[in-house]
This record gives C-alpha cells, structure tokens and sequence, in this order.
C-alpha cells in the first residue's frame, strides 16, 4: 500500500484567488469610503459646470454624500447615493436630490459608458421662491406649486437626445409685465406636456382635461426656439381681443436662438 501525496492547502491557484479577492474587497471599500470632498478638488479643475451653477461644499463619501450648489445665485442642496455599477452594459445607477428652501426634485440618473446620461425624476416647483429670477426675465408669476408628475432625459456629449415629460399647476392667481405695469388675473387649472418631434422638443400648455393648446413651444435640436400663444390663452386670462378670432388662432408668434451657435 503506497500513502497518498499530501497536498499543500495553499498552492499557488489559491493564493492567486485569495488576492484577487483581497484586491476586489479593497477596490469596493475605496469606492465606498472614498471622501467625495477629495474626489472633487481632484476633479474641479477638469470640470466645466454650467453657466451660473457653484459648487460650494462636498461631503459623505463617493458612494452617498451631499453638495452644497449655487444655481443662478440661489442656493440648492444635492444629495446622491450610488447603486452597484452595471459592469456588462458599462452603466453607473444612483439616486439623486436637488433641494430648495421650498421646491423638491428627485429621481434616478444613469451615466453609461463613454458618455451619456438618462434622468427619470419627478418633483415640485414652488414658482413663487423664483419671483426675483422670473421677474428679471420678464415671464409670468404662478401662485403656488408646479407638479413635476414625469420627466425624462436622455444625453450624450453631442447634446440632448430626447425629453418627454408631464407636469400641471392646480390654478390661481398669475401675474405678467404690461409696459411699467403688471397685469394679474386667476387662471384655471393648468397642464403641461413635453414630447419629442422630428425637429427637437415639443412643449404644449393647456387647460387641464383639455386637449386643444393655449401656447406651445418647439425647441429644435439646432437650438432655436420657436413660441406661439393660442387665442385661447387669452380667453383663459379674460382679456379682450378680437371677436372675429377663434379660439385656435395664434396671437403672437417669436422665433429666437436659444442656444448661441450651435446644438444643445
């Protein structure tokens, strides 16, 4: 009778494992406990933010943390959580939060591999926290809350791609520039629908329940902006035009860049 040959317990495909293992255990906790603060100072200098957005504050780590911004002089707090990375479609999920003193927006954010992005979020906008902004250029103040019920986008580095969404205003009181004055008048419930066209994006506002459009709004892919305003819209606000119009006519038409120069 021959004994069997003792087998070492570490050999070498053993040891190979064990510090792969090792180095992938080391790899995720670096991930996780990394200070996003640090990851940020090492980056800021590489990256180009929007006009008019700062960041003033990085805390938590890479995998969840908080930033302290400034977005056209006001300040909004982001929170992020990341998910597990999808390693076969190359995609990073998380959770992100902007907040306000008094608005809200949520929703989930996929960066793929090279560069894109697709945002499903949802939210509340209280119009009258950006009085002094909506003021200085010149539009229309709501009273109360803009409901955010669905938003998506989708981008690459050669610009937007697609944005569909939904949102709606429960009605009230809404304001507007008239020469050196300001005109106000109640409006009733109010929905907005964004959806993709040939050309770029397509935004309708109408009464709520009601298909036909009080103004819409064409946003091309070249970066112009294409506005017209229904004589419904007038009608909605009570003003006096024409009796010879109809409903569906268009009162004011503008087209303008919106972008300087190019593809957004």
């Amino acid at each position: 009778m021959t004994d069997t040959p003792k087998r070492s317990f570490l050999r070498p495909g053993k040891i190979i494992l064990l510090l792969l293992l090792a180095l992938l255990a080391y790899a995720v906790a670096l991930v996780v406990w990394m200070p996003a603060g640090w990851v940020w100072s090492q980056a800021a200098p590489r990256v180009q933010l929007p006009q008019g957005v700062q960041v003033q504050q990085v805390s938590g780590s890479l995998w969840q943390g908080a930033a302290g911004l400034r977005i056209q002089q006001r300040p909004v707090r982001m929170t992020w959580a990341l998910s597990w990375p999808d390693l076969v479609e190359l995609r990073q999920p998380l959770d992100v939060t902007l907040e306000t003193v008094s608005s809200r927006v949520a929703g989930d954010v996929m960066l793929g591999w090279p560069a894109s992005v697709a945002v499903d979020a949802t939210g509340r906008i209280h119009v009258p926290e950006f009085e002094a902004m909506i003021r200085q250029a010149g539009g229309a103040l709501l009273e109360g809350d803009v409901i955010i019920d669905r938003l998506r986008l989708s981008a690459t580095d050669s610009g937007l791609q697609s944005a569909t969404g939904s949102a709606r205003w429960p009605g009230g009181e809404v304001s507007w520039p008239m020469g050196d004055t300001r005109q106000t008048t109640v409006f009733p419930p109010m929905q907005a629908t964004l959806t993709d066209s040939t050309r770029g994006i397509f935004l309708t506002v109408s009464e709520q329940g009601r298909p036909d459009p009080a103004a819409d709004a064409t946003i091309t892919y070249s970066g112009m902006m294409e506005v017209r305003v229904y004589k419904r819209m007038v009608d909605l606000a009570g003003q006096q035009w024409s009796t010879s119009a109809a409903p569906g006519d268009v009162i004011f038409q503008v087209q303008q860049p919106l972008v300087p120069g190019g593809r957004f």
